[in-house]
């Protein structure tokens, strides 16, 4: 039997639906009450900074996120470039479904998760930086989908993180309190 390795990953944050049509998952989300999203472009404006495969990253993507109790369902669409999201629809004849669960890591250090991840055999697959009105959003997707069947992703935003522009589907909420929320 293995040895196993003292856990550090926290709690789950964030489940994650890849998409060919961002906008028909949210209506099915809206259907079991989940909603109302927010929606963004993740491009090399509003990530600068990218990186797939150890090398300069390309990718863009429709971003959408609802917030459910202590839980974010996120859906992404891939639009261009080269993602682990586009990879794993072609991989499935454009079939949605869920890619990457994301967890707290305890909130340590981006350094110090990716460093333990990489300890325990998991490479970084995809990552960058998010700008946000203020902050930012550093995110990591590692290379755990042979190992465990999904991808495993690390998502950090600084303390003075503020939402950067979006829309609303299909309409902002009453209340306005999940603004900058994650």
């Amino acid at each position: 039997m293995p040895d196993v390795p003292t856990p550090f990953l926290g709690a789950i944050t964030e489940v994650c639906i890849v998409t060919p049509d961002h906008q028909k998952t949210m209506d099915g989300l809206l259907r079991l009450g989940i909603g109302p999203f927010q929606v963004f472009d993740f491009n090399s404006l509003t990530v600068p900074t990218r990186r797939f495969r150890g090398q300069e990253g390309d990718f863009e993507l429709k971003v959408c996120f609802a917030k459910q109790s202590d839980l974010v369902f996120e859906i992404m669409q891939p639009v261009g470039g080269n993602s682990l999201m586009a990879e794993w629809l072609h991989e499935r004849n454009n079939k949605e479904g869920v890619q990457h669960i994301a967890f707290d890591c305890k909130n340590i250090p981006m350094t110090e998760r990716k460093r333990e991840m990489q300890v325990r055999g998991f490479e970084p697959a995809m990552e960058g930086v998010w700008k946000g009105r203020k902050g930012t959003c550093t995110f990591c997707f590692f290379n755990t989908e042979a190992s465990v069947g999904t991808v495993v992703e690390s998502i950090n935003f600084s303390g003075d993180w503020e939402d950067p522009e979006h829309e609303w589907y299909p309409e902002a909420p009453k209340e306005q309190s999940v603004e900058g929320e994650r």
